[in-house]
């Protein structure tokens, strides 16, 4: 009588195939930067205006363009265009742009106006760029210039200092009053500073790395000083209005626009606002205007000016006029928050510049007249 046995190697071959299955898998890929939008954008809605087919404008503009990532990203959109997708699904299984991007083609391609809708993503995606440079400027540089300045102090008091020191201890000059603190403060920074370092280090990764911890440092921030939070929230608002005016002038249903303007401002308190104030406005009946006043924490003025626009069936003019009110109330709380940065960055620069000069010059000016009179 024969006998049916799994040999071991068959009974192990599911394994490797499910390993290569898993290795296999389609990596997140990452989106383009906003300067990268900017010029795309720019090029479609001109050539689109100029009666081009989307498929053929995609396949000009990435002629000879250098970004040979952006090159292969488009040449599939213009595939799958040519097999018969639509253009906003062609742009969303590229994986290379945003649900808020994706929606707003949708719009514009449904309202038969896709070149002013990539023109008008140009437009945005030019004013978070400006924005965003801008931010940058007022915080990466000044932070800079302290760094370099923390390290000359550390320098000069792990270096320098106790040189002083060492020389004065040849002399038997015993330090007293000033230069005795100074040499008090050398001595802690030489015992401490190696874990400070490593401690800026630890907390620059961490808040890097984590969303949520970036978020309660900034939150903390915002409740402490006035001028940034009307600057982060003047930047929140301001993004996902436009977003919401862009789609809705769009053909795009204001529900779903808000919906989809969430995307814009992820990370956010605004994110599960608007989405609960969505579902409320589409599914319980109520005003827009009440809607945002009860379940987000937009300011005033914009329930006010959305009210307005329910009342007067003018919601897509609201929807501008705040788009550029906030875009200026942005820039004049950008440029103070610029000037209150430089100015405690010019504190901090002179404080670590004294700290420099008396840790380092004091010593030897005091303890001068004291060598002279050992030598003698």
């Amino acid at each position: 009588m024969t006998s049916t046995t799994t040999s071991p190697k068959s009974s192990a071959a599911p394994a490797p195939k499910s390993l290569l299955a898993s290795l296999n898998k389609t990596a997140k890929v990452k989106e383009f930067t906003k300067r990268e939008l900017v010029d795309l954008f720019r090029g479609l809605g001109s050539m689109l205006r100029a009666q081009i087919n989307t498929a053929d404008a995609l396949k000009y503009y990435s002629h000879g363009l250098p970004n040979k990532t952006m090159v292969e990203a488009l040449a599939r959109i213009r595939e799958d265009i040519n097999s018969g997708i639509n253009v906003h699904e062609a742009f969303r299984r590229s994986g290379r742009f945003s649900e808020t991007i994706v929606g707003l083609i949708q719009a514009g391609s449904d309202a038969g106006q896709l070149h002013h809708a990539f023109k008008s993503l140009a437009e945005r995606m030019k004013t978070e760029l400006y924005f965003s440079k801008q931010l940058k400027k007022a915080t990466i540089t000044p932070g800079c210039i302290i760094g370099v300045l923390l390290g000359a102090f550390i320098v000069s008091q792990v270096k320098i200092v106790p040189q002083v020191e060492e020389m004065l201890n040849g002399v038997g000059a015993k330090p007293d009053g000033m230069t005795a603190i100074s040499f008090q403060v050398s001595h802690f920074t030489q015992a401490v500073w190696p874990v400070f370092i490593l401690g800026i280090i630890g907390t620059a990764v961490v808040i890097a790395r984590s969303t949520h911890v970036k978020n309660l440092i900034l939150g903390f921030a915002m409740s402490k000083w006035r001028l940034l939070r009307l600057l982060i929230m003047s930047m929140r608002q301001m993004t996902f209005i436009s977003t919401i005016r862009l789609l809705h002038s769009n053909g795009i249903n204001l529900a779903k626009s808000i919906r989809t303007s969430a995307n814009s401002v992820p990370g956010t308190p605004f994110y599960d606002e608007l989405r609960t104030a969505a579902d409320k406005y589409e599914h319980s009946g109520v005003p827009l205007s009440t809607a945002f006043a009860k379940f987000t924490s937009v300011d005033a003025q914009v329930t006010h000016m959305l009210a307005i626009g329910e009342k007067s069936a003018s919601l897509d003019a609201q929807l501008e006029m705040l788009c550029e009110m906030y875009e200026e109330d942005s820039q004049n709380h950008m440029n103070a928050f610029s000037a209150a940065i430089s100015f405690v960055v010019l504190i901090i620069a002179v404080m670590l510049i004294a700290a420099v000069f008396i840790g380092t010059f004091l010593p030897i000016f005091l303890m001068g007249p004291k060598m002279m009179q050992s030598g003698i």
